[in-house]
């Protein structure tokens, strides 16, 4: 315990191996990025919007189911087993989605994905910030962010252009193939737990524990609880993205290749921007970080009803990728900086769970009112409600740096 140290730069190895293996990760979740729509309509014939979006339903409630459990089961059975038993998970994957005879496949290769994002890359984010303390852990988790949604937009791109070349099936998957072997051998071989790291901050922490984390972390906290809506509707829009982007896209007459530019535009923006706002999330106010990504994604949702060229959803897209690189790593900074090392891994494991959710809910939603109304009318649905999350991040967040949070607790 005497050798342990807390910090970016005492841990950077294990730091590193980490963020790599999240790019792994994150790789998995680009497979289906660009491609699987078109799967489903050319080569299983379904055409209804909801039909196909129910991969994405299934996809975000298996992951925040597995988010909970893995927060929840972190101290007991360790990061490490927890990450490793991610990529297990992830072994049968590609060849499912190879080898699918009919859409059930599909939705059986999602649900094994999302229990596979949801024990390793919640195991990742936990382990970088256990291992650098309270002073970096925007940065750390802006480098976290970074490494899964950048390569959830190089696979995404790559699918897309291995598609329009070579055909849908089976050639785009073996990335995943390579993704899934290089991720397991890496979490056993390579990565080591950082159970110490939390009994050495445990030590030295002043905040006080949360009476019942997952109460305090869904609402009655007000910073968690702020965090926790935006985090469902950002992700919800994000589903929305996911699912509409490319039929919308295809609907308007743009082919394979550019809609793999565009769908992969903005998680790019979304990974590489978060080097720098994991960063501003350290210096500047995370409320006004939170507020002001909200209310950017909201925006460009609203204009995106009338994009029409290849320009519009070019810069809409990153505008979209930039407002959300604003928050995602605030969002998990300000859980840590606001709960106690031993209740930190639960009370994320709560934040993701409803964060995830709103992929399945905007799947749903959007799916429903693409099929009865319109695609243009589900975009400016979830932007009005990415308006209402910012405004409550406005009105309902109050202290959010790390000394005022403990001042704060302190009172109580």
């Amino acid at each position: 315990m005497k050798n342990i140290k807390l910090g970016l730069k005492e841990n950077w190895k294990q730091f590193s191996l980490l963020v790599l293996v999240n790019a792994f990760v994150g790789g998995m979740v680009g497979l289906e990025r660009s491609i699987l729509p078109e799967i489903a309509e050319k080569e299983f014939g379904i055409a209804a919007t909801s039909a196909i979006l129910s991969f994405i339903v299934v996809f975000g409630v298996v992951k925040a189911i597995s988010n909970y459990y893995a927060g929840a089961l972190a101290n007991r059975f360790g990061r490490k087993n927890l990450l490793v038993l991610g990529w297990i998970f992830a072994i049968p994957i590609p060849f499912i989605l190879i080898y699918a005879e009919n859409w059930n496949w599909i939705i059986a290769a999602n649900v094994l994905l999302g229990i596979n994002q949801g024990l390793a890359w919640s195991s990742t984010v936990v382990m970088k910030i256990d291992l650098v303390g309270e002073k970096q852990r925007g940065f750390a988790m802006g480098l976290n962010e970074f490494a899964g949604y950048f390569a959830v937009a190089v696979v995404a791109f790559l699918t897309g252009w291995v598609a329009s070349e070579y055909g849908i099936r089976p050639y785009p998957f073996y990335l995943g193939i390579g993704l899934m072997i290089l991720g397991l051998l890496f979490s056993i071989f390579l990565i080591k737990d950082t159970r110490h790291h939390v009994a050495k901050e445990e030590g030295s922490s002043d905040m006080l524990r949360l009476k019942n984390i997952f109460w305090d972390t869904t609402w009655k906290d007000k910073n968690l609880g702020s965090v926790s809506q935006a985090g469902l509707i950002n992700n919800l829009n994000d589903g929305m993205a996911w699912g509409l982007f490319p039929i919308l896209l295809s609907g308007k007459g743009f082919n394979l290749e550019e809609i793999g530019i565009v769908t992969a535009l903005y998680p790019a923006v979304w990974g590489i921007g978060q080097l720098f706002t994991g960063r501003m999330a350290d210096i500047f106010s995370k409320k006004d970080m939170l507020f002001i990504g909200m209310l950017l994604q909201a925006i460009v949702l609203i204009i995106l009803v009338w994009a029409e060229s290849m320009t519009h959803f070019v810069i809409l897209s990153f505008l979209l990728g930039w407002g959300t690189a604003m928050v995602y790593p605030t969002f998990l900074a300000t859980i840590a900086d606001s709960t106690h090392p031993q209740d930190r891994a639960k009370s994320i494991g709560v934040f993701r769970l409803w964060r995830d959710l709103g992929y399945a809910i905007g799947a749903i939603l959007t799916g429903v009112i693409a099929d009865l109304v319109s695609i243009e009318a589900a975009i400016m649905l979830i932007g009005i409600l990415t308006l209402i999350s910012a405004g409550i991040i406005f009105l309902r967040m109050g202290y959010n740096d790390n000394k005022a949070i403990k001042l704060l607790k302190m009172k109580k």
